[in-house]
């Protein structure tokens, strides 16, 4: 039975690894979320922007990174630079502002297409653990611990929970797509 059970677990950290993948890609908005991946190098460890200094956002958006130590200004600004956002920081002394443009369309079609190809291996890796599962039914069966009977209801219930997982990656994915599209 502790098949199915693992295979549940494996499934919900798959789509809770998509959730936050998805979370930060900008879809247009300013999202403290987009920082998550950025670490400065704070007294020579690296140390995630948020523990570094007070984010907020007072316009869609811009996003404002006030430091708690002025002095982590200007790596902070470098470790923004070096990042995959696309984003010029501004540094006013005191903290470091982040515009976000307007998504072009030609960048929204990329967005979606990087969405879809998270999404597809998030369903690859679905299937994986589904197969890791059964093939444990399987083993078990071999080994006399299950029924013939049991080992069907048992594949039955991992093919149902993988249709589930698989259809709530393709809500998730068709969400975030939606999010990206809207001007």
């Amino acid at each position: 039975m502790d098949a199915i059970a693992t295979a549940k677990e494996k499934m919900g950290k798959t789509v809770a690894v998509l959730v936050k993948e998805l979370s930060s890609l900008r879809a247009g908005r300013a999202s403290a979320q987009v920082l998550e991946r950025i670490s400065v190098d704070y007294y020579g460890s690296p140390t995630p922007v948020n523990q570094v200094g007070n984010i907020s956002s007072p316009e869609p958006r811009l996003l404002v990174i006030t430091p708690y130590d002025p002095s982590v200004l200007n790596p902070l600004e470098k470790a923004i630079q070096k990042s995959d956002l696309g984003i010029n920081p501004s540094n006013d002394g005191k903290c470091i502002r982040l515009v976000f443009p307007e998504l072009t369309e030609e960048r929204r079609k990329e967005l979606v297409k990087v969405v879809r190809k998270k999404g597809e291996e998030s369903k690859v890796a679905i299937r994986s653990i589904r197969r890791d599962a059964i093939e444990q039914i399987k083993k078990q069966k071999k080994e006399g611990e299950v029924t013939e009977d049991d080992q069907k209801k048992l594949e039955d219930q991992a093919q149902k929970l993988t249709d589930s997982t698989i259809k709530d990656i393709d809500k998730l994915v068709a969400d975030k797509e939606k999010e990206i599209m809207e001007v």
